[in-house]
């Protein structure tokens, strides 16, 4: 993939399905069971979805796009496709606009932020306090207090 994040972003492209499941994948279905592989824009669409107050995680992600699609999607793209809307959304608001992909909204699965996400755990920390968080720290993890009553429902 060559570009900056934003060409990876609005490259057109559509969903592929993947007939038979990668050896690595192969212990998230049944025998003989497809994987969709979205696209950035389709996940950058669902991060977008995240109000203001509210998380989501990359399983929770992962989970609807499960539903849309009705097979299993495949994890790691999908990790991907997160990071290429994060450094989209950080292009996006060094050119000056202030309507960015809310991608400090997205936890890791154990509902702690991620040091590899655009700005650091500050940058992030600090976006979710402004949206009324409290952060902890649990051992090594930065957790958002809480998280639970302010997971986001996504469609």
């Amino acid at each position: 993939m060559a570009g900056t994040a934003l060409d990876q972003l609005n490259k057109a492209r559509a969903s592929k399905i993947v007939t038979q499941l990668p050896e690595g994948a192969r212990h998230r279905g049944p025998p003989g069971a497809s994987m969709v592989v979205s696209t950035p824009a389709e996940v950058d669409g669902l991060i977008r979805q995240v109000p203001n107050g509210t998380v989501t995680t990359l399983d929770d992600v992962r989970s609807c796009l499960s539903r849309r699609h009705g097979i299993i999607v495949c994890p790691v793209s999908t990790a991907i496709f997160i990071g290429i809307a994060n450094r989209a959304s950080e292009e996006i608001r060094a050119m000056g606009e202030a309507a960015v992909t809310p991608f400090w909204r997205v936890l890791r699965p154990d509902c702690s932020l991620n040091p590899n996400y655009p700005g650091g755990i500050r940058f992030q920390q600090a976006c979710r306090e402004a949206e009324g968080h409290r952060i902890m720290q649990c051992g090594k993890n930065n957790v958002v207090v809480d998280f639970e009553a302010v997971l986001a429902d996504l469609v």
